[in-house]
């Protein structure tokens, strides 16, 4: 969805938005039924938990408390376009700040964290961000409560 602005080779040899820590289990993606055969054929010893009408996975921490997303392979994800919304968007997310939804950009992409505001906002006004709102107003579980150190990029247009 944002491959005109961050390019899919950029976020292979990265990988940030790959790995969590035990604080970033909210992070961690809703995968589809579909997602999910993919992911088990690779490692059926992988074990995921119904959530939202997907699956999430149940990670085994590593001894820092750290584990890599299910879907992330040797190449990058192994899901190419199929992945997660919440997957195809990052480093953007769909917070609530007062009521009213908001578009952040995670402090953790250091390609896009660094981009002038103005490209990421066009971007964003390009109709990404109506992309995004209208996939929230249908899977209103992808919106999460506002997490402190994310810059609100845009605010969701209130109706007059």
């Amino acid at each position: 969805m944002i491959k005109d602005i961050l390019k899919p080779e950029t976020c292979a040899a990265c990988r940030e938005c790959c790995r969590f820590d035990r604080y970033d289990i909210w992070e961690n993606p809703v995968f589809t039924i579909e997602n999910l055969k993919i992911i088990l054929k690779t490692d059926p010893d992988k074990q995921f938990v119904p959530k939202d009408g997907g699956f999430i996975y149940r990670p085994e921490l590593s001894a820092d408390g750290s584990f890599d997303c299910a879907a992330l392979g040797v190449n990058g994800c192994m899901l190419g376009d199929d992945k997660p919304f919440d997957c195809r968007i990052w480093p953007f997310r769909v917070m609530e700040i007062g009521g009213r939804q908001v578009i952040t950009l995670s402090y953790l992409c250091g390609e896009m964290f660094s981009r002038p505001l103005r490209q990421l906002t066009d971007v964003l006004k390009g109709g990404v961000a109506e992309q995004i709102f209208a996939y929230a107003d249908e899977h209103p579980d992808i919106v999460k409560p506002y997490y402190e150190g994310y810059p609100v990029i845009l605010f969701r247009k209130t109706e007059m």
